[in-house]
């Protein structure tokens, strides 16, 4: 086994992901996650002071990753507003959907100690709130935000859950309540 040195935080929380989305979060030992680093369980505690720091790390991870699908979004929409909030929602839902198990758990998670940073959490915020402002207008455009979040998150988890069991398509489906959303709040 490796000396510990060579492993390092980011890859002790890479490989945590890695398992968490493989297995769930409620699956995830130390023991597995050493033992798929090649290392020894206590080396961990070298880099991770314990399983909810590691958690806080991983939900962290998940924030970012989103963020900077945010970003990419924002780079391939067009200039103009609603396309740009448009790609926000997709880009988060494409997002949850291809990260299921890290997504659910940093967005469910409800000890201080696990939770990702508010600064982070502003990092993915900000930019919709700004975006969601060009329609509403400064005074509501927090409203407007909080709605929008909701919408995303609550669809996603609808998804995630299999909750939504009627027929349709829930891509067309998540598009029209976007859309309606969006045209709400125009002025």
């Amino acid at each position: 086994m490796p000396y510990p040195a060579r492993t390092d935080r980011e890859q002790i929380v890479a490989a945590a992901y890695q398992l968490i989305e493989r297995h769930g979060v409620e699956q995830l030992a130390l023991a597995q996650l050493a033992e798929a680093l090649q290392i020894k369980a206590p080396s961990l505690y070298r880099h991770i002071p314990n399983k909810a720091a590691l958690i806080q790390l991983v939900n962290e991870r998940t924030i970012a990753l989103l963020n900077g699908a945010y970003r990419q979004a924002l780079l391939d929409a067009p200039a103009e507003p609603v396309e740009r909030l448009r790609a926000i929602c997709r880009a988060h839902r494409g997002f949850a959907h291809a990260h299921p198990q890290t997504y659910v758990l940093a967005f469910t998670t409800v000890a201080d100690k696990q939770r990702p940073s508010a600064e982070l959490l502003e990092g993915i915020a900000l930019p919709l709130q700004r975006l969601m402002a060009t329609l509403s207008g400064p005074d509501l455009a927090l409203a407007a935000l909080r709605g929008a979040l909701a919408l995303i998150h609550g669809f996603v988890m609808l998804e995630l859950y299999e909750q939504l069991q009627r027929e349709g398509d829930l891509t067309s489906a998540f598009e029209a309540s976007v859309d309606a959303y969006l045209h709400g709040w125009q002025q």
